[in-house]
């Protein structure tokens, strides 16, 4: 498993995404967040087909952390399934790395 990991979640709202970042990053959850929206999604929620605008949340956090990140996405978020989706660093620069690393440390 790689040390280091991209974890994506959605939500509805602007100001639900600058919250879960802020709360993910001040816990040392994450070493960031980056927000970006709104994006459109669709897919399919109870036999339905949805359109909604969303906020992409972006953390960048250690593999040690990622259960708790994901804990606190899941306690946090109204969804009943927000999503959560973990994808490895394999490459990155040995400063930024580093800092991530640092700034995740408790």
């Amino acid at each position: 498993m790689a040390d280091h990991l991209a974890v994506l979640t959605t939500t509805d709202a602007e100001d639900k995404a600058r919250a879960l970042a802020a709360s993910a990053v001040e816990r040392r959850l994450a070493a960031c967040a980056q927000i970006d929206g709104p994006v459109t999604s669709v897919y399919r929620w109870e036999g339905r087909i949805e359109t909604d605008a969303e906020w992409r949340v972006l953390f960048k956090t250690t593999a040690a952390r990622y259960d708790e990140l994901a804990a606190h996405i899941e306690e946090t978020h109204d969804y009943d399934t927000p999503e959560i989706i973990a994808t490895p660093i394999t490459r990155g620069s040995d400063a930024y790395l580093a800092w991530l690393g640092a700034e995740t440390t408790r």
